[in-house]
């Protein structure tokens, strides 16, 4: 039986009424985005029709999820919120701290004995406040909810980028920060502008090496990093029915690589076989009554370019398996070209290892896929090349996994299964190298392959395939190996062909598990107390941030004018940093130390504009901040792309900057911004950019009158006496400007329960 299910049925007992209701405010057909948005307004039923891009809109999501990294942020500021227990259904996941080195076993244990006062700072926390805890081992957050959590219809947000898994079940589910998070475990509207829709219609059928992951490489490459910035994505057509439910997980997942805000698939008969996969028959009897609400109306999908703001059109009969990088997940290559691709831009052909899991592609269909391939690799006399990892998404999935001698397969050609966590995909992974600055080349199952994100070594040229692809590619050792046309030589010297994967969407024993890791709440919560040593160099109790002081803001420093892509791992890095993100001043020591300074073309080299010199930027704004002198960070295009993390928001906040300014913010990370009472403002003109010198000193101006839609003033004031004067325009609504004044969204949560 599912978790939650009266608020299930609660969700579902209103759709019908409310969706009615958004027909008549609209006048028109439906697309499923707007039946799960419009069913889910704080206001109840809609009385108006929000214009996409443009209104921002409150809504009441169903539940929150956290994985162990951001909920220790987003546990501390709800501790401030004054409540006694969370308004709606949360979790917290403990998936990332777990460092990958030498296997499964060994891991764990080491991350249970290295991260104690974290873990159990959550648990405690979590049993106070209501939530539900998933120890770690328990897997991936995202697969964990896809298997317990996600519902067709549902609205839920999470503190991890790739939330939008869920919409594989049909749920909107969106990528926050903590301050988002706390704010609807307290009971308050989550704030969303309401976005634009995109709709990728999939006709045909997938056979052979293609797969799911194919689909969203190819929309990555149509879209890039930031073409789905602001919009829904949602898939429709006979070839979106012949998913897998992971599968249209896997393609939601990776949508938060084309800046979208999330991604959704209707609710069908794959979903429904998932739900009664993972012993929640209950939920698709619930689905099926209101089956109707759960995908657009077929008007919509008639006559989709009437109704969605841009269309794409992909044949999955037509579709070739593609391999996206390096450096960034859009750089997308069929594979019949990639070997060439490979070739000419003289990237190391050398493959040294392949790693399948993550929360993208970790569920039993892509393992059972991938061993397809691996036992023909051990009936054919080939051993892997590469390295080869295998990251299980769930303890439930490992489990299954192992029972049906999935894992042993893997084993016959050398794979390491590794911990059910993130693991490499986020650098937590000790890689075995003798020169970890040496060119080569990875390839992944993972989302991400931007720069220095898997192991810290900015000369990995990583890529970005599905796990079967990869599991050729590990077998072969070489990128530029097609498995679909090309043979390998076996170790008896004879050319052999791998034949075509083949895989099961689900168990046919059905799934088993011994221990799937939750622990349940306690029922009252009042006599828990929440375990955080004064003394911890892990864990730090939040003071609030002060409040605006109510004039302009003059002769602010230049802490850094970053140049081109500035992900959110560049101004918060993951990997060993992981440790302290329960401390803000002890990961504020990370701040912007990956981001490259235009001046000079170097990381974590910035100039101290009171002595002249140059170090670090922590080291420079901790100089700043104890001078009581406020700073500004210049920034480039979709600034904070990425990961969530707030700490990428909190850390200049903490220690004293006062603005950022870019040519464009990512969607999540401009949001986080804004709850942390920072000005998040971009050039009216992007050339402005360019006026920007190294010893400026810059005025802020307008503040007093700061209102909605009405740019400010920048003044730049140039050591040779000359200014410039431009126009930088901001997002900020009425209650935004609200939380800059207060000094932080938190601040009124918590004056209001006080």
């Amino acid at each position: 039986m599912a978790f939650d299910i009266d608020m299930i049925k609660a969700v579902y007992a209103q759709m019908g009424s409310r969706i009615e209701a958004a027909r008549k405010a609209t006048g028109k057909p439906l697309t499923l985005t707007e039946k799960i948005l419009y069913s889910h307004l704080t206001e109840g039923a809609a009385k108006q029709a929000f214009t996409r891009g443009e209104t921002y809109v409150d809504f009441a999501p169903d539940r929150v999820a956290m994985q162990d990294a951001t909920a220790q942020m987003a546990l501390l500021q709800f501790m401030q919120a004054g409540r006694p227990k969370v308004a709606v259904p949360s979790t917290v996941h403990c998936d990332h701290l777990i460092q990958a080195k030498i296997g499964a076993d060994q891991d764990l244990e080491t991350a249970v004995n290295q991260n104690k006062e974290v873990y159990d700072f959550l648990a405690s926390v979590s049993n106070k406040y209501g939530i539900g805890f998933w120890k770690a081992g328990a897997g991936i957050i995202h697969q964990v909810v896809l298997e317990n959590y996600a519902f067709p219809g549902g609205m839920m947000i999470g503190t991890d980028s790739h939330t939008p898994n869920a919409g594989g079940l049909g749920m909107i589910a969106i990528g926050v920060g903590g301050a988002d998070a706390c704010d609807v475990m307290a009971g308050l509207p989550w704030e969303l502008k309401f976005p634009k829709l995109i709709g990728v219609k999939l006709t045909g059928k997938m056979s052979g090496w293609t797969s799911a992951k194919d689909v969203i490489l190819k929309v990555a490459g149509i879209l890039t990093v930031k073409g789905g910035t602001g919009a829904i994505v949602e898939y429709f057509g006979e070839g979106a029915r012949s998913l897998s439910a992971t599968g249209k997980g896997t393609i939601c997942n990776m949508g938060a690589e084309i800046g979208a805000t999330t991604s959704v698939f209707g609710y069908d008969e794959k979903i429904a076989e998932y739900l009664k996969g993972t012993d929640r028959a209950d939920v698709a009897a619930l689905a099926d009554a209101v089956k109707a609400h759960l995908t657009g109306d077929d008007e919509v999908y008639a006559n989709p370019e009437k109704y969605f703001d841009q269309v794409i059109e992909i044949n999955l009969s037509e579709l070739e398996p593609h391999i996206n990088g390096p450096f960034t997940p859009d750089l997308a290559w069929p594979i019949s070209k990639f070997a060439q691709a490979v070739k000419e831009n003289n990237w190391p052909a050398t493959l040294e290892v392949g790693l399948i899991g993550s929360c993208t592609n970790s569920s039993y269909e892509d393992l059972t896929r991938s061993a397809s391939l691996a036992q023909q690799a051990a009936d054919k006399n080939l051993k892997a090349k590469a390295e080869f990892t295998i990251t299980p998404g769930s303890e439930l999935v490992r489990y299954t996994a192992e029972r049906d001698g999935i894992l042993d397969t893997f084993d016959k050609i050398g794979g390491v299964v590794l911990a059910n966590a993130c693991g490499p995909c986020i650098g937590q992974w000790a890689r075995h190298s003798s020169d970890p600055e040496r060119k080569n080349s990875i390839i992944t199952s993972f989302n991400r392959n931007f720069k220095s994100r898997n192991d810290g070594n900015p000369n990995t040229h990583a890529f970005v395939a599905s796990p079967e692809i990869v599991t050729a590619f590990a077998i072969a050792g070489d990128l530029t190996f097609n498995p679909l046309t090309d043979t390998l030589t076996n170790e008896d010297g004879k050319q052999v062909k791998l034949d075509e994967p083949k895989g099961f969407e689900l168990p046919s024993k059905g799934f088993s598990v011994e221990d799937a890791g939750f622990q349940a709440p306690a029922a009252d919560g009042s006599k828990v107390q929440v375990l955080v040593s004064p003394s911890s160099d892990r864990l730090q109790l939040l003071d609030p941030f002060a409040a605006w002081e109510g004039t302009d803001l003059k002769g602010l420093k230049l802490l850094i004018k970053a140049k081109g892509k500035c992900t959110t791992d560049h101004i918060s890095m993951a990997g060993p940093w992981l440790k302290y993100r329960g401390h803000l001043d002890n990961i504020s020591n990370n701040l912007l130390i990956g981001a490259t300074n235009f001046f000079n073309d170097a990381s974590n080299k910035v100039k101290n504009q009171l002595n002249g010199e140059y170090g670090t930027v922590p080291g420079v704004q901790r100089e700043y901040k104890k001078a009581g002198i406020g700073s500004i960070v210049v920034g480039d295009e979709n600034y904070g792309e990425g990961s969530s993390r707030e700490h990428a928001a909190m850390e200049p906040r903490h220690l004293g900057v006062r603005a950022i300014l870019v040519k464009s913010f990512a969607r999540i990370h401009e949001t986080n911004l804004k709850k942390q009472g920072m000005l998040a403002l971009t050039f009216a003109n992007p050339a402005d950019y360019d006026k920007i010198k190294e010893d400026d000193n810059i005025d802020i101006v307008g503040l007093t009158t700061f209102s909605e839609g009405k740019p400010l003033t920048i003044v730049l004031n140039h050591t040779d006496g000359s200014k410039d004067e431009i126009k930088v325009n901001h997002t900020y609504n009425a209650q935004q400007i609200e939380w800059f004044k207060a000094g932080g969204a938190l601040n009124i949560i918590r004056k209001a329960n006080a």
